[in-house]
């Protein structure tokens, strides 16, 4: 996923833990109201039903990986 400018995903709260992983630039995560600066190379995880948001200032790359541990199919 990818901005080329100011830019952010809507707030949510997601029922499996997510690692975001800047790839270029960087970026402002959001977890339960409590900020975390996160720029190239490195990854935070997002826990599982904790609300999130994450933002940016500037343009910024980044893979999210959802864990989806004990998911029945």
């Amino acid at each position: 996923m990818s901005f080329d400018d100011a830019g952010s995903l809507s707030e949510k709260i997601s029922p499996f833990d997510t690692c975001a992983q800047i790839i270029e630039g960087k970026a402002e995560i959001i977890i339960d109201g409590n900020s975390v600066s996160s720029e190239t190379g490195q990854s935070t995880i997002m826990p599982a039903h904790k609300s999130n948001r994450i933002k940016s200032n500037e343009r910024f790359k980044m893979i999210l990986t959802v864990r989806k541990s004990g998911y029945n199919h």
